[in-house]
């Protein structure tokens, strides 16, 4: 697989892969392992995949856990909202942190911070220590925010919506995967001698163990930037460090974030809240075996193998031709027959229609979170972390509020839950209209006629006049460049001065 775009100036030959200005890979090349910019693609995906694994490898067990701490609907219900609650602000926090301090540390020490939760699952003995364990393994899912940021920081325009969108749905498998993985490791080990109360304990240390680990290959192996890491960067003088106040400043003053964080809870908020539920839906509504509904369940998030990725993939396609505009029609048009589909699950009533629908909706679902993660990196410069700590952070918000609403305690059957969670999708989706890049235009107008403005005007709006006059807006500067291609069809080859003033608004 491999995706390039047109290098407009020569740069010294010190990298596997051809770079921009800002020596970010101009092209995606997924199976290689290439330091640094391949390296740190595998590195978080395989980082957030043990995030997952961790946070979802209770659901595919619970018909054995909930008889052995005597766990009601109501407990079971509010343990999954507890799991992806904790990351609404982790997220957020992630992003600044990555802003600051870079996104090896910060998802390192986050994964290394969460792992001992996922070790004391196997000594919970009720239903609060079961909820406090799946609260506190759910922080982890804040790695997706560092994942996110470290492409951003690692690819061009042109192919980070490809990179984006195959680290975070490649990283999302894991929700899939431990449907499967935690009921083979469970029998395994019931077949070994161990009672079936213990063996579900004794099964915990398995996605423990892979999340502490990737920690440790994320700190002798990652790297903050394709230059180095921001410490050595800023010892040395090439990166200046920003001051955490106008970063998160910058960030939540920015509409579309917002707008973002919106339809984001409509897309992986729905993914969230669908691991959870789907494996006890299959096996109570259609009496089937525990594995069974585990190998069902498991084909939703395993999806994310191609689903994520083509929506990052179709995000970059639709951007080469039809600029930002085009990434923002795709979105719409994938999250609204996502929820579509959604409703139509909650409808049917066979179990092989139900497999079928269930797996058109996953594909359609999944890839408007790639599409949303095609937009992200363009929404700030200055402010990328926390943009996508409150876009990351809204996804969980979606999750906890459809939880919440629809699938704690016994208001509504899960079948009517998951129509409602459909009609949902479709109505949150529809704010993405009113997203606006004055350089690029929207979904129904192109950009002002009446006042021109260029990429170098809405980037340095986020720098003051002072900020600038010390040069820390140079690499503003030269993301605004690189960012032409955004303008789709209308890209032209003169460049820029790069002193230019800044007069377009965030």
């Amino acid at each position: 697989m491999e995706i390039s775009s047109t290098i407009t100036e020569t740069e010294p030959q010190k990298f596997a892969l051809p770079v921009d200005s800002e020596h970010k890979a101009t092209e995606f090349h997924l199976f290689s392992a290439a330091a640094p910019h391949m390296r740190a693609f595998h590195l978080s995906w395989i980082s957030f995949f043990s995030c997952f694994v961790s946070t979802f490898a209770a659901p595919p067990l619970l018909p054995i856990i909930r008889d052995n701490l005597n766990l009601t609907a109501t407990d079971i219900g509010n343990a999954g909202v507890a799991s992806v609650s904790g990351a609404v602000f982790a997220r957020i926090a992630m992003g600044t942190a990555c802003d600051l301090f870079g996104p090896r540390l910060a998802s390192a020490s986050l994964i290394l911070l969460t792992a001992p939760a996922v070790y004391f699952t196997s000594i919970a003995s009720s239903p609060i220590s079961f909820l406090l364990v799946r609260f506190f393994t759910g922080f982890s899912l804040a790695t997706f925010v560092s994942a996110q940021f470290w492409m951003s920081s690692m690819f061009s325009g042109p192919v980070v919506g490809t990179a984006n969108g195959v680290a975070a749905g490649w990283g999302n498998l894991g929700g899939g995967a431990t449907q499967l993985i935690m009921p083979l490791v469970f029998s395994l080990i019931r077949d070994i001698g161990a009672v079936k109360f213990t063996a579900w304990r004794i099964a915990f240390f398995i996605p423990a163990l892979f999340q502490t680990l990737s920690a440790f290959a994320i700190l002798i192996f990652g790297q903050d930037l394709p230059d180095g890491n921001y410490q050595r960067l800023q010892n040395s003088g090439n990166k200046q460090k920003d001051k955490f106040s106008r970063v998160f400043y910058h960030g939540i003053t920015n509409y579309r974030g917002w707008i973002l964080a919106l339809t984001y809870g409509y897309c992986f908020g729905v993914e969230l809240t669908v691991d959870n539920i789907i494996a006890e839906y299959f096996y109570d509504r259609f009496n089937l075996k525990l594995h069974t509904a585990g190998i069902i369940a498991a084909s939703f998030g395993l999806a994310n193998l191609v689903s994520r990725p083509a929506g990052g993939v179709l995000s970059d396609m639709m951007a080469k031709r039809f600029g930002m505009r085009g990434r923002l029609w795709a979105l719409w048009a994938v999250q609204t027959l996502g929820g579509v589909f959604c409703t139509i699950l909650g409808q049917v009533g066979s179990l092989t229609a139900s497999i079928v629908v269930m797996i058109v909706f996953s594909v359609f679902v999944q890839a408007a979170c790639g599409l949303t993660f095609g937009v992200v990196p363009f929404v700030s410069r200055r402010s990328l972390g926390v943009i996508s700590g409150m876009t990351g952070g809204g996804g969980n918000v979606g999750a906890v509020l459809t939880q919440l609403i629809f699938f704690t305690g016994s208001k509504y059957s899960k079948e009517t839950g998951i129509t409602l969670m459909g009609i949902m999708i479709v109505c949150c989706t529809l704010p993405i209209f009113l997203i606006y890049f004055p350089q690029w235009g929207g979904m129904f107008c192109g950009p002002s006629l009446e006042k021109i403005a260029t990429e170098e005007d809405y980037y340095l709006s986020e720098w003051s006049s002072k900020e600038q006059g010390k040069g820390l807006h140079q690499a503003s500067l030269k993301f605004a460049d690189n960012s032409r291609s955004e303008r789709g069809r209308r890209v032209h080859s003169q460049t820029l001065s790069s002193n230019a003033t800044p007069s377009a608004n965030v």
